[in-house]
């Protein structure tokens, strides 16, 4: 049930759902009309799987006496060899690991995946320094222990275990974020597909059903990550996301994403064309260090992902809620974008001016949203 806020208005209890509940019209059409074969414990055949994450045809399903029809729209933007590739590979024995800089979707492919397969992307461990083992097998209720001594009923359970026993997939984020013996945990559960208990006396373990698998992701750019042991990189299939190659692909993804998020904070006006390619032109200009005219230039410290653009344009659009007329603007879009060049590294600073001074600003003296750019980023600067 949704709260009213203090206007009036319906309040979404949550931020975010999952994917298996966001699109979960999507999927059940595509499992009503699939009829090819499927792997153990899979909710869609990998066809299916691909139709789900790519966009395809709108499916038609009948619901009760009507038949209508149920649009297949795009997950991810990436090549269709490419999420093949993935999905053999979560049909296999291998784990699957994804590879790439920051803000290239490998987070967002692997939820969809999970969504897809699985029916359930919440069964998540986030990676990080202080990951430990029982992150990854179980735990303990200490006071239920000392008070019973160990048994099954005081077993907490981690993310991994219930994968197993259920047999569907793990996500595995920013893997290369934990220590190297806590990544090792996983070389037996990949192997044996088990996990042994050894503080119950008799017991077998867990053993995974058919349909476990796991989804990892790794960042190749942030500095202090760990690289995988010899053993654990053979148990997965490494596969690269990369940047987005065209500008055409990149503009339907920020245009995409985000419009979803402008509507989730209702936003009355969508960012209009324009203000889509000139707010994509300068990510990718910036990131390659060229101009589409060829002109050499200086590139920041930062990633300038497609995610990081549509951050911006979040921003962009919330600021001309509240503070302007509600239209998103060329000058919206330059002052929420110096926070996204200029992070840690103030050098970065000259590397704005730069694009400012050589680029932008001669495009200013024929496109007036251009000279409009040029006057909100050097106010803010």
């Amino acid at each position: 049930m949704n709260q009213p806020d203090q206007a009036g208005n319906g309040v979404d209890e949550v931020l975010q759902q999952p994917a298996e509940q966001a699109y979960a019209e999507q999927l059940q059409a595509l499992a009503q009309t699939d009829s090819d074969p499927r792997p153990a414990n899979w909710q869609l055949s990998p066809r299916a799987v691909i139709t789900y994450l790519l966009g395809g045809d709108p499916v038609r399903v009948k619901s009760g006496r009507k038949t209508r029809e149920v649009a297949i729209t795009r997950k991810f933007f990436g090549s269709r060899p490419l999420v093949e590739r993935a999905v053999v590979t979560l049909a296999s024995e291998r784990a699957l690991l994804l590879v790439g800089e920051p803000g290239t979707g490998k987070s967002w492919l692997s939820e969809h995946m999970a969504a897809a397969i699985s029916g359930c992307s919440t069964l998540t461990i986030q990676g990080t320094a202080g990951t430990t083992e029982e992150h990854i097998r179980y735990s303990w209720n200490i006071a239920r222990v000392i008070a019973e001594g160990p048994s099954a009923a005081n077993l907490i359970p981690a993310p991994t275990m219930t994968a197993m026993r259920s047999g569907t997939l793990l996500r595995f984020e920013e893997i290369t974020r934990c220590v190297p013996d806590v990544q090792d945990a996983l070389v037996s559960i990949l192997s044996d597909k088990r996990i042994a208990i050894p503080e119950l006396p008799g017991d077998s373990g867990v053993a995974a059903r058919p349909g476990f698998n796991i989804i990892a992701t790794a960042n190749s750019r942030d500095q202090g990550v760990n690289q995988l042991s010899a053993a654990l990189k053979r148990r997965f299939n490494y596969i690269h996301i990369p940047l987005v190659a065209d500008k055409q692909t990149e503009m339907a993804i920020v245009r995409e994403r985000s419009a979803q998020l402008i509507a989730r904070y209702s936003v009355p006006t969508p960012m209009e064309e324009p203000i889509l390619d000139l707010l994509t032109t300068v990510f990718r200009e910036m990131r390659a260090g060229r101009s589409e005219q060829g002109v050499s230039l200086k590139t920041p410290s930062t990633t300038l992902s497609t995610a990081e653009a549509i951050g911006v344009a979040l921003d962009a659009a919330l600021h001309a809620r509240y503070f302007g007329d509600g239209s998103i603007s060329a000058g919206s879009i330059a002052r929420n974008l110096v926070g996204s060049v200029v992070k840690e590294d103030l050098a970065d600073l000259a590397v704005l001016r730069e694009y400012l001074s050589v680029v932008a600003a001669k495009r200013a003296q024929e496109q007036p949203l251009w000279r409009e750019f040029v006057d909100a980023a050097q106010a803010s600067l």
